[in-house]
C-alpha cells in the first residue's frame, strides 16, 4: 500500500476520520460533520493558534469536515482539497448551503443591502461560492454573505475560456504562503485558482499539481519551444507561460504575482535552488 501524504489524511494517534479505517491506526475513528465557511478566506492552520502556520485556505462557500472542536477551533478537513488542518470555528457556519453560483470577478464586495451605497459585509475573491437567492436590480443574494453584483458572478457550470487570462488577473496581488486569494496568494495557489475558474480542478500544493498533471496533460519539458498555457514546475515551484518567452508566477522572490521574462527566471531559480523539472501542456 504506498504512504498516504500527509497533508491529505485526516489522521492522528488518537483520532481519525472513518473513512481511513483499515488504512491508518488511531485510537477512534469518527465520521466529520460538514461546516461551511461564511468568511471570505479561512486559513487551515498546522496549530490551534491564531499564529499558527497556514498551509491552505478555504474559500466563502467552502466545505470543512469536521472531526474535533477544541477552544473554538476545528480539526478536520477541506472538502476542496482535502488540506488537513485547524480553522476558527468562528469562520464557519453549521448551516450548510448548497452553492450554485460563484465569485468569477478578481474581488467584489458583498452588500448588506442591493446597493451600492450600502456597508459591504465581505470582500469576496475568484471562486467564492454560494447559494443564490432573490434578485433585486442589479444584484444577486448570496445567502448568508450579502448582495453581489450580477456581472461579478455566474452559475457554477459557466466557466473562463482562457486560464492564462484569469491568472494574468492575479498581476501585482502580493505573494502570501498558503493563499489562494485575490489579496494574497503562492505560487501553487495561483495556478489552482486560475485553472478552477476555467473548470479545472487541480490538488494544492506544486508537487501535488505536477504529479496531476503528470497524468492528464502532455509532456513537452524537452521541447525547445515553449507557448501560452505550459505550466513549468521546479522542485517547490510552479509558473504560467504567458507566451513563448514570458513567466507569471507568484514568487517570494519579488513578494507578488510577477511577469517577467523566462529566461531571467529560469537563470535565478536554477542558480538559487534547481533546474525547471518539468513543463506540461493542455492535451
Amino acid at each position: 500500500m504506498p504512504a498516504l501524504d500527509p497533508r491529505l489524511t485526516p489522521a492522528r494517534p488518537d483520532l481519525a476520520a472513518a473513512h481511513l479505517k483499515g488504512q491508518v491506526e488511531a485510537a477512534r475513528f469518527v465520521e466529520p460533520v460538514d461546516y461551511q465557511a461564511i468568511a471570505a478566506s479561512v486559513p487551515i492552520r498546522r496549530t490551534p493558534e491564531a499564529d499558527g502556520a497556514v498551509d491552505d485556505q478555504l474559500l466563502a462557500g467552502d466545505i470543512f469536515a469536521l472531526l474535533e472542536e477544541k477552544d473554538g477551533w476545528g480539526w478536520g478537513f477541506s472538502r476542496a482539497d482535502g488540506f488537513v488542518g485547524w480553522v476558527d470555528l468562528l469562520a464557519l457556519s453549521t448551516e450548510v448551503e448548497a452553492v450554485d453560483h460563484r465569485v468569477t470577478a478578481l474581488r467584489t464586495y458583498a452588500f448588506s443591502r442591493p446597493d451600492l451605497k450600502s456597508e459591504p459585509n465581505l470582500l469576496l475573491s475568484l471562486n467564492c461560492s454560494f447559494r443564490a437567492g432573490r434578485r433585486e436590480s442589479r444584484y444577486v443574494e448570496a445567502i448568508g454573505l450579502g448582495w453581489v453584483f450580477v456581472p461579478h458572478c455566474a452559475t457554477l457550470d459557466e466557466q473562463a475560456g482562457d486560464f492564462v487570462a484569469v491568472a494574468e488577473s492575479f498581476l501585482g496581488a502580493p505573494y502570501l504562503w498558503g493563499g489562494k486569494e485575490s489579496l494574497g496568494l503562492d505560487c501553487s495557489g495561483l495556478v489552482q485558482m486560475a485553472l478552477l475558474a476555467a473548470g479545472t480542478a487541480l490538488p494544492r500544493d506544486s508537487d501535488q499539481q505536477e504529479a496531476h498533471l503528470a497524468a492528464h496533460w502532455r509532456d513537452v519539458t524537452g521541447r525547445p519551444e515553449r507557448q501560452r498555457g505550459d505550466i513549468v514546475f521546479w522542485p517547490g515551484h510552479v509558473g504560467i507561460m504567458t507566451d513563448s518567452e514570458h513567466l507569471l508566477h507568484a514568487n517570494g522572490h519579488w513578494m507578488d504575482v510577477t511577469l517577467e521574462e523566462f529566461a531571467a527566471a529560469e537563470r535565478r531559480i536554477r542558480e538559487a535552488h534547481a533546474p525547471v523539472r518539468a513543463i506540461y501542456r493542455q492535451a
